[in-house]
């Protein structure tokens, strides 16, 4: 097993350290030396060593570049990132999920190789394994054992609720994630298990929570913030704090990624923040989405026209772009507004929430008599 990724991205390369969400960037001659240390069987440069021993205090001095680094050849798409939903199906029935319909479903083990050998080949080197719930599938440790042997970046969403278990602590011990990113409903069991609607959830996540933290994994947490919890969102930062994980919040309800209202009524009103004005992504460009049939899109969010990966490969995705870029114009009740400049909502998801029926404040900052003049 490798030691190191030595990767391009995005125009540069760069050297990566899986488990550690550290990188080193280095010249492209430098790219093209460990490329043929590694073709002729050579020794890891002295060059290298050094930095590596004071990034990540590993000491590769005499060793053979061929087992050490993955070197990652170069690809004309140049799609740098990429999420994988394994299954849409859950454990938990949040009130809040963007998922809606949480079916089981999915390709078998075969395509999934398929899938995940034309990630590669696309350039993904940033891999987020998520769902559902990504650790009930049951080709959950296969996809995750694959992705890291054809040299990805990964990182895992999950509730948490199985990462007590002795096989996955094994997998994420002998091939570590980069982060593993916990989603957190309460800082109470009444809290917790009244919002993911299971009894139990919240033993299963504070056992996973401790499992993990006492593996030494990466973690960190997303406090979900609805009007089921709202009253705990300080609970549950502290609650961060104790296992010394870093906390993101996310407190904007959106739609079901088929459009369903469903969802929307968890938000917590006192938690609607004004946004940074949409400026454009690289989405679909440079990163992309793959749904659990192989299907690959814009983003989880822009949906539309997926490309199949199974059936068109790697070359398919050179459409992606341009369906990016008509997803991103401006159509429907926003094509006429004169303050689109000022937006905080990207076309796709304003869309989604237009057919949810949403009130105008969800998705536009603007009041509606300004933002349809």
């Amino acid at each position: 097993m490798y030691d190191l990724i030595v990767a391009p991205f995005l125009g540069d390369s760069y050297v990566l350290r899986p488990g550690s969400a550290k990188g080193m960037q280095i010249p492209a001659h430098r790219y093209l030396e460990l490329q043929q240390a590694v073709t002729d069987g050579g020794e890891v440069p002295s060059w290298l060593c050094g930095p590596v021993q004071r990034q990540w205090s590993l000491d590769l001095t005499g060793s053979r570049a061929e087992s050490t680094l993955l070197v990652r050849d170069p690809s004309p798409y140049g799609h740098g990132r990429a999420s994988y939903e394994l299954n849409l199906g859950c454990n938990y029935a949040c009130k809040q999920c963007y998922l809606g319909l949480k079916e089981f479903a999915g390709l078998d083990w075969s395509d999934r190789e398929k899938v995940l050998h034309v990630l590669r080949d696309a350039g993904v080197v940033w891999l987020q394994i998520t769902g559902g719930e990504p650790t009930i599938d049951r080709h959950f440790a296969a996809a995750y054992s694959l992705a890291y042997e054809l040299g990805m970046m990964i990182e895992v969403l999950t509730n948490g609720s199985r990462l007590h278990n002795p096989l996955l602590l094994d997998l994420f011990a002998s091939r570590r994630p980069y982060r593993l990113t916990l989603s957190i409903y309460g800082a109470t069991e009444e809290t917790y298990d009244g919002l993911t609607q299971r009894r139990g959830s919240w033993k299963n996540f504070t056992r996973g929570l401790n499992a993990a933290h006492e593996a030494g994994l990466p973690i960190e947490l997303t406090v979900i913030v609805t009007d089921d919890n709202v009253h705990e969102v300080e609970a549950m930062h502290a609650l961060g704090e104790r296992y010394g994980a870093v906390t993101r919040e996310y407190s904007q309800m959106s739609p079901t990624i088929y459009g369903g209202a469903e969802s929307l009524s968890s938000q917590a009103t006192a938690y609607l923040r004004e946004r940074k004005p949409f400026t454009g992504c690289d989405a679909g460009h440079t990163s992309l989405h793959v749904d659990p049939h192989g299907l690959a899109s814009v983003c989880k969010v822009s949906r539309d026209h997926p490309i199949s990966l199974v059936t068109e490969g790697v070359a398919g995705l050179s459409r992606l772009g341009d369906i990016a870029d008509r997803a991103l114009g401006r159509q429907g009740g926003c094509a006429g507004c004169t303050l689109s400049k000022s937006c905080s909502t990207c076309m796709p998801l304003a869309a989604l929430y237009r057919k949810a029926g949403a009130p105008l404040n969800r998705y536009c900052q603007h009041t509606e008599t300004e933002g349809r003049r």
